[in-house]
């Protein structure tokens, strides 16, 4: 079927490092610029972002960093674009919200020209997802070819959602599906856990979305400038990064899924800095004498003149210790000694 076009219709298509508008970057657009004779223009450029890919993005669409290092960054190819496209209208899947506003705001950071006024957009998830609805009576109506009496009462809509279930394994059951890698299975099994993965493809950690598993079980960020990074290793280098999301508009759960890490985190610091047990066969180094007592050893607390080994007098005067073997026992001559000297100094 040929389109009945009045001017040039351009899809096209982005692969990005991530889905945030502002903070992430195009690393390749296609488009096909289709013209009312029917005839087809296609430019693919693949895009250095200058900055690093997450690697939950480069599992989606295949593009790691070392497929872009050499290429330009979008500055570079702007112009050539925008001339491409700027007689057309646009079309893609899920433009409207995101390749059309992210494809903007390259251009406005290129300073390139570009304008949206007097254009058609076409997206055309958005025939596909009011033609064919997603809410439980469509899909009551679909899978079970009923329709729900009494909609919208709690009992009811609990009901028709189990028989939708129920019809969903026994038309799914034996249908062949291909995830966004080339990865082909048969997901919609009559098993909880089979179908718990199949329903929870994102790996959420708090539902919200907020934070999300990577590949290797951790919990990493999955919106704003630590989009793709641990959670733990930002509270380590960002402690304030926890307490900002803390004070901020999350939802509660969210919250103690992120006071759950921080705990966690510091522990492992305070693990961290224990000291380690000694094992059997190694020998416990002695303990490091303590600064005071190394310091008097070494006379750093005496005056000088009463230093090496010398005893103050009561004059001030230094005179040095005798060293004439153990002390004699007092006798009755000694006293009478020091009675006598005694009386001098009065």
């Amino acid at each position: 079927m040929k389109l009945n076009l009045k001017r040039p219709l351009a899809f096209f298509d982005l692969e990005a490092t991530g889905t945030n508008i502002g903070a992430d970057r195009i690393v390749e657009v296609s488009v096909i610029k289709l013209h009312p004779d029917g005839s087809e223009e296609v430019k693919t450029f693949r895009v250095n972002p200058a900055m690093p890919i997450p690697l939950e993005s480069s599992l989606i669409h295949g593009i790691y960093d070392e497929h872009i290092k050499d290429e330009p960054e979008f500055k570079a190819i702007a112009q050539i674009l925008a001339e491409f496209i700027d007689d057309s209208d646009l079309a893609g899947y899920n433009s409207n919200k995101f390749d059309i506003p992210m494809l903007m705001e390259e251009f406005l950071r290129a300073g390139v020209s570009f304008s949206l006024d007097n254009r058609h957009f076409v997206d055309v998830q958005n025939i596909f997802h009011q033609m064919e609805q997603r809410t439980l009576k469509a899909a009551y109506q679909f899978y079970c070819d009923k329709q729900i009496i009494n909609a919208h009462s709690a009992e009811a809509d609990t009901r028709a959602t189990m028989e939708v279930l129920l019809a969903q394994i026994e038309r799914y059951e034996k249908i062949e599906w291909e995830d966004k890698k080339g990865n082909r299975s048969f997901p919609v099994v009559n098993d909880v856990e089979g179908l718990h993965k199949f329903t929870n493809l994102t790996r959420p950690v708090d539902f919200a979305g907020r934070m999300v598993f990577n590949e290797q079980g951790e919990e990493i960020f999955n919106f704003g400038k630590h989009k793709g990074k641990p959670v733990e290793e930002v509270f380590r280098i960002e402690p304030s990064y926890y307490s900002w999301m803390m004070q901020g508009d999350f939802p509660l759960y969210t919250k103690r899924k992120l006071e759950e890490i921080y705990a966690r985190c510091n522990a492992k610091k305070i693990a961290e800095k224990q000291p380690k047990p000694v094992a059997q066969n190694e020998k416990e180094p002695a303990p490091e004498v303590q600064k005071p007592a190394a310091a008097f050893a070494k006379n750093e607390f005496r005056k000088p003149e009463v230093a090496n080994n010398h005893y103050a007098r009561p004059d001030n005067k230094p005179f040095k210790k005798k060293d004439e073997g153990p002390a004699l026992p007092v006798n009755d001559d000694m006293l009478k000694q020091l009675a006598d000297k005694f009386k001098k100094g009065l």
